[in-house]
């Protein structure tokens, strides 16, 4: 094909020569230039998620100290419980009119993400970012079984979409949201590869060069934020942990399909939660029965309230097999109790741990039935496993728990145990759970336009 403005004959001057070579010169220019300019742009995304997500999660440990406190001053002092009920019953208040203000805080916050990237879902940035930031803290806080990355991801990309509206560049809104989301998961979670691929593989559903490179310049910034206070170690302090030998490999794949099946209950369980508290027409309701739960539980089991991060840590000990599966039932329902009424709080930590508690209660009945294998070993694999399992997003789930623990070692036994849990879970046509979540917020919001459209 002949250049623009070359004759038919194909004679060109060779000044017309020099103008078409300068012309293809300049628009290589400003493509290197934009790409250099999407990279500041996510820098700057990456610093304002990075300063949302660490305030979060530094009010969240401080949360946990003062929830810590109130317990223990309960259980000394039995007077204090019926007190204890009344402030969670009024932070269930709170958080009630939080979601009626701005509905779309319920859950983790990583649906209504992908579905304001599929444009189906709008969101006010602002209302968004602070009605979930309190949100989370007053459930979370509360000893729900919740964790922080889900809310993170939300919160960073609300500060992208914040980022694109006020400097004007809302043309490029998409791709913010999907560096805030990248930098919200990396703050979180000091990890920020997985929350690169997170964001591009479950939040974007796209993978290029010219997303890639903002993306990780988000994610870098805001993980050089949360390690400047949280420091330099993996967010789980675990023990080293040595090798699987390969003889035992098979044991990995029936830790595989065990968590394929755990997924697969744990998706359609929580379906199942949500249509149950779906039928409580009082939305407070709704939201203080996992209060006043967490309430009781506090002072009866109280290993099992919040995110689980020390559940993980003190599974190095190697407790009883009794232990574990108690803890893991505990759990199981808890978190769906949790989950399923609606209220702010994300499934990413809860999914860790009981796929960490799962791990390691199949390791400890391996060792009792006499296969001498490092019990530590399917802690690690327990979490990759069950994220991929009801994520369905294995790649992620290896790179999250490498950086997560520091363990680099393990890449096979990882990739093993997500491909057996993915695939049992397939098979099972259990979907995944942020889909599974996104249709039901769309179904529902198309309830209440209806509603309202018979009233008017």
């Amino acid at each position: 094909r002949l250049p623009a403005g070359m004759p038919a004959d194909g004679n060109l001057k060779s000044g017309d020569w020099c103008m078409e070579r300068d012309s293809i010169s300049r628009t290589l220019r400003r493509f290197s230039n934009m790409r250099y300019l999407l990279v500041l742009e996510g820098i700057g995304v990456g610093a304002a998620a990075g300063l949302v997500t660490v305030l979060f999660r530094a009010v969240l440990s401080q949360g946990e100290t003062v929830l810590h406190a109130a317990l223990a001053f309960g259980t000394a002092h039995p007077y204090f419980i019926p007190l204890w009920f009344v402030i969670l019953l009024g932070a269930a208040g709170l958080v009630t009119y939080l979601l009626k203000w701005e509905p779309l805080i319920s859950g983790s916050g990583i649906p209504q993400v992908e579905g304001e990237m599929q444009g189906r879902i709008r969101t006010v940035w602002w209302r968004v970012l602070l009605a979930k930031f309190l949100g989370g803290l007053l459930t979370i806080g509360a000893g729900l079984a919740l964790g922080r990355e889900g809310p993170s991801i939300q919160l960073g990309a609300m500060a992208g979409k914040g980022v694109s509206r006020l400097s004007g560049r809302t043309g490029e809104e998409r791709l913010l949201i999907t560096c805030g989301a990248s930098a919200g998961l990396a703050a979180a979670f000091n990890a920020p590869l997985a929350g690169v691929l997170f964001s591009l593989e479950e939040v974007h559903k796209k993978i290029s060069a010219g997303l890639l490179l903002p993306c990780m310049a988000a994610s870098i910034t805001a993980d050089f934020i949360s390690r400047s206070l949280f420091g330099l170690g993996p967010v789980f302090h675990l023990p080293e942990i040595s090798m699987l030998p390969l003889k035992h490999y098979w044991l990995v794949a029936v830790l595989g399909v065990l968590l394929g099946l755990l997924g697969a209950a744990y998706n359609r369980c929580t379906a199942l939660a949500q249509d149950l508290y779906g039928k409580i027409p009082s939305r407070y309701l709704r939201i203080a029965l996992p209060f006043l739960l967490a309430g009781a539980l506090g002072f009866v089991y109280p290993q099992v309230l919040g995110g689980g991060h020390s559940i993980v840590e003190g599974l190095s000990l190697q407790p009883a097999a009794g232990t574990l599966a108690l803890l893991l039932a505990a759990r199981f329902f808890f978190s769906i109790a949790c989950f399923g009424s609606g209220a702010p709080g994300g499934i990413f930590l809860p999914l860790l741990v009981l796929g960490a508690v799962s791990g390691g209660l199949t390791g400890t009945l391996a060792g009792l039935a006499g296969i001498s294998v490092p019990a530590e070993n399917f802690v690690i694999l327990g979490m990759a496993g069950f994220f991929a399992a009801v994520v369905r997003a294995p790649i992620t789930g290896i790179l999250l728990i490498y950086e997560m623990t520091g363990n680099v070692s393990h890449l096979l036994s990882f990739a093993l145990v997500s491909l057996v849990a993915y695939g049992t879970a397939e098979l099972l046509h259990a979907r995944p759970i942020y889909d599974q979540l996104l249709d039901r917020i769309l179904k529902n919001r198309a309830a209440e336009e209806q509603k309202s459209l018979r009233k008017a």
